[in-house]
């Protein structure tokens, strides 16, 4: 229960979802954790939570697309617990109505995906990388996902721009690892958070189950499990590596389902 014992966590889109549960799960681990999301409301129910169950959470107001916003929220979390441990930069995503194929795809979202999710992930490890190197290191955890590793007939920004986050990884990890500062990544595969199953059908949910080696989807909770384990000394000679955490969807063959079909009983 102490694996994050004294350490300090921001996690960018803490208020929901796949952020929600990694800072709960930080928390009853240790860690004093800054939960950090454009939604106030959401980022103070979560830290609500984690004090409820006994833990110290800072709700923060946070805008990723605006480096003020995310210099006032590490600002912020040294000034109320006095350093910085782990950042995980978990804000992302595209809006998949204007992320089409290259023809129909709008390049106002492209240009807002980039900001999203890569400027963001650089400005908050440019901002949170002095206070870990002086607290002697640190862990940087980038959200990426299996679109940075697949092509796919939609959402051509998004799989663009987790390719970016990736190597950016590799390049934080390379840069800083002389200072103690480990960066990864972790690439989610369908994760059955409340906005997949508020937007998809149950059609659309069974077939990507179908599309995994293992019989079911994800959890936000499996996720923030990985998050926990980067954030510990349990990962302290693992640094720019990327993590699928997929059930198995990228490794399998497309033919696979249907040739289990072929199996005798």
């Amino acid at each position: 229960m102490e694996r994050l014992k004294d350490k300090v966590a921001v996690i960018t889109g803490g208020g929901s979802g796949i952020g929600r549960a990694a800072s709960r799960l930080m928390s009853r681990e240790g860690a004093r954790v800054v939960v950090a999301d454009y939604s106030t409301e959401a980022a103070t129910e979560t830290a609500a939570l984690i004090e409820e169950a006994g833990g110290r959470a800072l709700p923060v107001t946070v805008d990723v697309t605006d480096e003020g916003s995310i210099a006032d929220m590490i600002a912020a979390t040294v000034a109320e617990f006095g350093s910085l441990n782990v950042l995980c930069n978990h804000v992302g995503g595209t809006d998949p109505r204007t992320d089409l194929d290259v023809l129909r795809m709008s390049m106002d979202e492209f240009d807002r995906a980039v900001s999203r999710n890569v400027t963001s992930t650089l400005l908050g490890t440019r901002h949170a990388l002095p206070h870990m190197i002086r607290a002697g290191g640190g862990s940087v955890i980038n959200t990426a996902s299996v679109a940075a590793l697949v092509g796919d007939v939609l959402q051509t920004s998004y799989g663009a721009v987790k390719a970016a986050v990736v190597s950016i990884t590799k390049s934080i990890a390379v840069q800083y690892g002389p200072q103690n500062v480990r960066c990864n990544a972790i690439a989610p595969g369908a994760v059955l958070t409340p906005a997949l199953e508020n937007n998809l059908p149950p059609g659309v949910i069974q077939s990507l189950t179908e599309g995994n080696a293992l019989p079911y989807l994800g959890s936000p909770e499996d996720i923030g499990h990985t998050m926990v384990f980067l954030a510990s000394d349990e990962s302290r000679y693992l640094t720019g590596q990327l993590l699928v955490v997929d059930g198995g969807m990228t490794m399998q063959s497309s033919a696979a389902p249907g040739r289990r079909a072929q199996l005798p009983d």
